[in-house]
């Protein structure tokens, strides 16, 4: 039989959550900021070897960046559905994922969430501003004239949420390096909210603890200069037989509490069924 699943315990409670979204919020109808992600860091015993971990994320939650490292400070096991940048010929692509429905328990059902995803101005609005946050990077290290939005607000489907997502691209200046590009979108606004560096200074205060790899990147550098890097969501930290994930929902004028917090648990929720499972491989 399998095994019972371990709880998982988050490095805050319910209303300490809830109470972070609300401060939050106050930044916001300020007019501090425009948004902001609040995460919370879930951590879970367990006996499995991070390897098998990973197995059982990739069968569990298959994304575009599947990724297992082993490090000094405890070994990475990552399923990132976001792109952070791109380069390749010159070409610079950032891809924003904003705005979150959980999986319908049937196709009518999937299809229906999807629909009110779209339909949602709180979350149109979000993903919108998170687009032009995007353009705005792409923008500083493109050829003028350049910055296009290929793809603008497509459902994308992962094993327990749906996402809408957008691309941006542009033509990287004839004077900058691949790496400028990094250094532009870094950190992404997608985790740290709109204007960028009152949003990660609102962060620091309220959650209180160094994010660490979340919210980081992840990918490789080939040795003409090219890059892709994702960014570290769907991560986990395997250290001394307990596993960390970390996930956030975006506060902005009309979030509610509640909703904000389910959210971040619906984002943890893969990373966390995959320790499970990994207990039974």
């Amino acid at each position: 039989a399998p095994s019972a699943p371990t709880p998982a315990s988050s490095n805050r409670t319910r209303a300490e959550f809830e109470q972070a979204v609300l401060a939050a919020k106050e930044y916001v109808m300020a007019g501090d900021i425009f948004q902001v992600q609040v995460s919370q860091r879930f951590s879970k015993t367990t006996a499995a070897d991070s390897f098998t971990i990973y197995r059982a994320l990739r069968t569990i939650n298959p994304s575009p960046y599947m990724f297992y490292i082993r490090t000094s400070e405890g070994d990475l096991v990552g399923a990132s559905p976001e792109m952070l940048v791109q380069v390749q010929d010159g070409e610079v692509e950032t891809r924003p994922i904003a705005g979150t429905r959980w999986r319908g328990k049937d196709t009518a059902e999937d299809e229906r969430l999807a629909a009110e995803l779209l339909a949602d101005e709180k979350e149109r609005a979000e993903h919108l501003m998170l687009v032009d946050l995007g353009r705005n990077d792409i923008g500083r290290i493109s050829e003028p004239g350049t910055v296009q939005v290929p793809t603008f607000m497509v459902i994308e489907k992962y094993s327990h949420v749906q996402h809408i997502v957008s691309a941006v691209t542009g033509k990287l200046r004839a004077d900058l390096k691949p790496i400028d590009a990094l250094r532009a979108c870094f950190p992404a606004g997608t985790v740290t909210g709109a204007p960028k560096i009152r949003s990660m200074e609102i962060i620091a205060e309220l959650e209180g603890q160094q994010r660490g790899i979340y919210a980081g990147a992840v990918g490789h550098v080939g040795f003409n200069g090219d890059l892709d890097l994702c960014i570290a969501l769907r991560t986990m930290i395997v250290k001394d037989g307990v596993a960390y994930a970390q996930a956030a929902a975006g506060v902005v004028a009309d979030s509610t509490p509640e909703y904000e917090y389910n959210e971040s648990c619906n984002k943890a929720a893969a990373s966390l069924r995959a320790i499970d499972a990994a207990a039974d491989l």
